[in-house]
C-alpha cells in the first residue's frame, strides 16, 4: 500500500492529517454547507451516519490505493477545518485529481494555497506524478485565482463531460 503508513504532511500553520470517525460533524458541514457547495456538484452528508459513510470510504479507497485525503487542521488546533486529496489516480499513477474544501471561517487566509503547496510536493516528490489535473468551475474566481497562484494552466482542449460548468486546470511536473 502506497498510504501506508498515512503520509501526515506537515507545513508553519497547518497538518495535513489522516481522517478519523470523529471528524464527521465538520464533514456534513462541509458537505452540506450551500456557500461551502456554492460551485461544486457533489454528494452532500447531511446525517451522521452519510459523514460516516463518507469518511469509512476515503479510508477504504486509502487502504486501496485508490486516492489519498488529508483533513486540514491548525497547528495549535487538531480540529479539522477543510480537506485536500489527490484522487481520481490514473492506473499508470502518473496523472491525479487534486480536490479541497474549507470551513468559510478560514478563507481568504492563505491556508489552503498553504495546504495546497504541500499536495503538489507530495504527489510530485514522493508518489512520482508527472501531472495533476484540478476541474472548477469557471464561476469561482476564489478557486481559479488559487490554481493559478499555483501554477496550474488551463487546459483549452479538455472538457468535463460530467459538469459543462467546470474548467481543467493542469500542473505538469518539471
Amino acid at each position: 500500500m502506497i498510504f501506508k503508513p498515512f503520509p501526515l504532511l506537515k507545513t508553519q500553520r497547518l497538518i495535513l492529517r489522516e481522517p478519523q470517525i470523529a471528524d464527521w460533524p465538520v464533514v456534513s458541514y462541509l458537505r452540506t454547507d450551500s456557500t461551502v457547495n456554492q460551485f461544486v456538484k457533489r454528494s452532500s452528508a447531511e446525517t451522521e451516519e452519510e459523514a460516516i459513510e463518507f469518511i469509512e470510504n476515503a479510508l477504504s479507497n486509502m487502504a486501496n490505493d485508490k486516492l489519498v485525503n488529508w483533513f486540514i487542521c491548525l497547528k495549535e488546533d487538531p480540529k479539522m477545518i477543510g480537506s485536500i486529496c489527490l484522487w481520481n489516480i490514473s492506473e499508470d499513477r502518473k496523472t491525479a485529481e487534486i480536490g479541497y474544501d474549507l470551513n468559510p471561517e478560514f478563507w481568504g487566509k492563505g491556508i489552503m494555497h498553504e495546504a495546497m503547496q504541500a499536495v503538489i510536493k507530495y504527489g510530485f516528490e514522493i508518489l512520482a506524478l508527472d501531472k495533476i489535473e484540478a476541474y472548477t468551475s469557471y464561476e469561482n474566481s476564489t478557486s481559479l485565482c488559487l490554481l493559478c497562484k499555483n501554477g496550474f494552466k488551463l487546459n483549452k482542449k479538455k472538457t468535463d463531460a460530467d459538469n459543462p460548468d467546470n474548467r481543467i486546470f493542469e500542473l505538469i511536473r518539471f
